[in-house]
């Protein structure tokens, strides 16, 4: 028995001696009592060294402090504890991961006579669970966007620290502008432009290029290698193939040699078949160099933000396809006439809204006469880009007919409610939109205004005073059915109008009163120049980007001088016609438009006929001078004139066809008592459009 006991003994000591975990007793002092070969060749120790000593007269440092307050801590309580750190152990230049477990040993009465320090190297299952943890955590935080700059960004703050030291995400210009890259590995050599990049030192020191410049990779570069093999490539700074490559950029062999940068891994950026870029990670300060578990993880999370890049991407062209179709649909001058100076502005929202369909027009009326539009179509895609272009062309359509403002709104909720009848979008799809249409008349300085569930336009008189129009509101294009009303204002010379889209003043982090208030203090002191006060109301009311698309016209109104304005009452008899085409002459002599005089008479002379043949009085006739001469005849019947050619034995229809022939355009318009008949005349070097 004693033999077997003693054989027992012998085995359970040479077990404690042999086994692979790092084992130590300690007594109630905290003195050493035994101490394992595997806990020995941890630490460098014998176990002369420390058997009978602690632990703190060996080994310094505030780890082993802690190590002797937890044993302390299981001796007093008879617990057990246990915790995890990350140390290095002398020796040894790479950090390690290690459970210590701290056990009390007890007699068979219960009491603590010793504790039992156990150390278990973690180090293979610690970095499995961090590169776990970093794949879970890009699966949240890289791609949040379709920014590419973001999450390149989003890209290098992942792997900073917790895989290298320093990080680039270097991507091909193409893939900013969202067009497609050249399929298959790229070879030779390659020019790439810096997304982001990202240091465990502040402001990235270490950056020879900076965010949005390009850098050359020659064919023997490590970048170059992997985009041509589409393989990522693992070289250290010993290398002298490494040293060849980079002979070339003298500043990065220095940045490299500066900051001790030992460790390098480029990882081609690819999905679908293409592409993209590279991404370059560095080692420096810790001394471990890249291995195949870190390569792994390094082209995981790459491929993983290689398809928010390629989102990203062609997201990017998409919206700039639908941006180029919007601005397309724009005017993309304004018309010159003389009734207002204009100036416009156009802002897409920021790139997660999408494209909307905000409009916006300036078309020239007859009687020297402007009028001035903004509408925005509810919603942000390409539809409502589509059907902002065909609205701005039923409005220049209708403007054409010379309706009132209220009525052009009329007839433009009919096609809106058309529109909406065609479209294929299930429900919810309807289309609707907001519009506000006024007309201004430098002759009689009137505006007359009505708007469809729009913004009310804001006013700067030339004393400087802001007011905001009070317009009756009237519903949203496409609710069918409501009336519109319009309103008129006298606007003196000078004055400012400014017409514009919710999105300047409205947004989900303002309210819509500071929104006005920030466009009248923006008007307050307008600028003489109509666009510099344009781009002082994009940075005093919105500030950063726009959450929806803005829409600004701003016109300052002219007065055409009574002196270029003549008017005449005439009698409904053919008598009179002689005698006015004299008065004309006469004036015409008086204005140096001598050279248009012939002409002149004979479309005075067929418009009156006309007016005393089929209408009935009053008859008035007016002539304008502004960059042509307008020639108007208003009588009382409401009978619209038609163009015809007349058959050889017809005595009549052949005056309209002569205007038309001797003008440059005609048209008649409806008035309260009556119709209008015009007709314009290029003058000479006037440069008319």
């Amino acid at each position: 028995m004693d033999s077997y006991r003693r054989a027992g003994g012998s085995l359970l000591g040479w077990a404690f001696t042999q086994s692979p975990f790092a084992e130590a007793i300690h007594d109630q002092d905290l003195l050493c009592l035994g101490i394992n070969d595997r806990m020995c060749e941890m630490f460098g120790l014998t176990q002369d060294g420390l058997r009978g000593r602690r632990l703190t007269d060996v080994l310094h440092g505030p780890q082993y402090d802690a190590m002797e307050r937890y044993m302390r801590q299981v001796l007093d309580t008879g617990e057990p504890a246990s915790r995890e750190t990350y140390r290095r152990v002398p020796g040894e230049s790479r950090e390690r991961a290690w459970h210590v477990s701290v056990s009390p040993v007890k007699d068979k009465d219960g009491r603590t006579r010793a504790v039992l320090v156990g150390v278990l190297d973690i180090t293979e299952q610690y970095w499995a669970r961090r590169r776990l943890t970093l794949l879970n955590e890009a699966s949240t935080r890289i791609g949040t966007t379709l920014d590419i700059s973001k999450t390149a960004r989003e890209l290098v703050d992942m792997v900073v620290p917790g895989l290298a030291d320093l990080v680039a995400v270097d991507l091909l210009n193409v893939v900013f502008s969202g067009n497609e890259p050249p399929p298959g590995p790229l070879t030779g050599t390659v020019v790439l432009r810096r997304a982001a990049h990202q240091s465990v030192l502040d402001g990235v020191p270490e950056a020879v290029v900076k965010i949005g410049d390009f850098d050359v990779h020659p064919p023997s570069s490590p970048a170059a290698e992997c985009l041509a093999t589409g393989e990522s490539v693992l070289t250290e700074v010993t290398n002298p193939a490494f040293a060849y490559a980079h002979a070339y950029n003298p500043a990065r062999v220095e940045m490299i040699r500066d900051f001790g940068f030992h460790s390098i891994l480029c990882v081609p950026i690819r999905a679908r078949g293409v592409t993209l870029g590279v991404v370059v990670f560095l080692r420096g300060p810790r001394p471990e160099s890249f291995e195949r578990d870190d390569v792994l993880l390094a082209e995981e999370l790459t491929a993983r933000a290689a398809l928010s890049l390629d989102n990203a991407r062609r997201y990017t062209r998409e919206r700039s396809t639908a941006l180029a179709l919007q601005r397309s649909l724009l005017p993309q001058r304004l018309p010159r006439q003389s009734a207002v100076e204009v100036a416009s502005r156009y802002l897409p929202a920021s790139a997660h809204a999408g494209v909307g369909g905000d409009w916006y027009d300036v078309i020239p009326l007859s009687g020297a006469r402007v009028a001035l539009v903004v509408g925005d179509v509810v919603g942000h895609d390409i539809r409502a880009s589509a059907t902002m272009g065909r609205l701005r062309g039923a409005v220049r359509t209708l403007a054409d007919v010379d309706l009132p403002p209220e009525e052009l709104l009329t007839r433009l909720d009919d096609v809106v409610g058309r529109i909406s009848a065609e479209t294929d979008a299930g429900p919810g799809g309807d289309v609707y939109a907001t519009c506000v249409y006024a007309i201004y008349d430098p002759v009689s300085r009137r505006c007359s205004v009505a708007r469809a569930g729009h913004p009310q336009p804001a006013l700067v008189t030339p004393d400087g005073v802001v007011s905001f129009l009070d317009l009756p509101a009237g519903p949203p294009l496409g609710l069918g059915g409501l009336p519109f009303e319009s309103a008129e204002v006298d606007l003196p010379a000078g004055s400012i109008l400014a017409l514009y889209t919710d999105g300047l003043i409205e947004s989900r982090e303002r309210d819509i009163d500071l929104g006005f208030e920030r466009l009248r203090r923006a008007l307050a002191s307008p600028e003489p120049s109509l666009e510099t006060t344009c781009d002082n109301i994009l940075a005093t009311v919105l500030g950063d980007s726009p959450a929806d698309d803005v829409a600004l016209l701003i016109a300052r109104t002219h007065a055409l001088n009574d002196d270029r304005v003549a008017t005449w009452d005439l009698a409904a008899d053919p008598s009179v016609v002689a005698g006015a085409r004299q008065q004309v002459t006469t004036l015409l002599t008086d204005w140096g438009l001598d050279d248009v005089a012939f002409v002149t008479e004979l479309v005075v002379s067929e418009l009156i006929t006309n007016a005393i043949r089929y209408a009935r009085g009053p008859i008035q006739l007016r002539l304008i001078y502004d960059r042509s001469l307008i020639c108007e005849v208003t009588d009382g019947s409401s009978t619209a004139p038609h163009l015809r050619r007349a058959r050889a034995l017809d005595e009549g229809g052949r005056g309209l066809l002569l205007v038309s022939q001797l003008t440059q355009r005609w048209g008649s318009r409806q008035t309260p008592q009556g119709k209008t008949i015009w007709a314009e005349q290029a003058l000479p070097d006037s440069g008319t459009d």
